[in-house]
């Protein structure tokens, strides 16, 4: 088993409370979860209004394969999501077995 933890860093333009960050999130977080079925949620700058970070997690039974779902989250989100840009991302393949 395979596991691509990544953080993918946001900018959140125009965004003037946490509420209103919130509500993006959770819809940005819900909406991977259901498209590329990977398990997702903010991770850091919990306070900062204009900034995010998501932790995903693909399981998976090869790397690239992760590696390569991880893309295809990275080209939706710019695709679909105009109201956030991402900053950066990392990630980590963990092997386990």
């Amino acid at each position: 088993m395979i596991v691509v933890a990544a953080t993918i860093d946001l900018d959140l333009p125009g965004v003037s409370s946490l509420k209103e960050k919130r509500g993006i999130l959770k819809s940005l977080i819900a909406r991977l979860h259901r498209t590329f079925e990977i398990a997702a949620a903010e991770v850091d700058y919990h306070d900062a209004w204009g900034s995010a970070a998501l932790g995903i997690a693909i399981v998976s039974t090869t790397a690239a394969h992760g590696e390569a779902k991880l893309e295809q989250v990275l080209r939706w989100i710019e695709r679909n999501r105009p109201d956030v840009t991402i900053v950066d991302h990392t990630l980590e393949v963990i092997h386990f077995g």
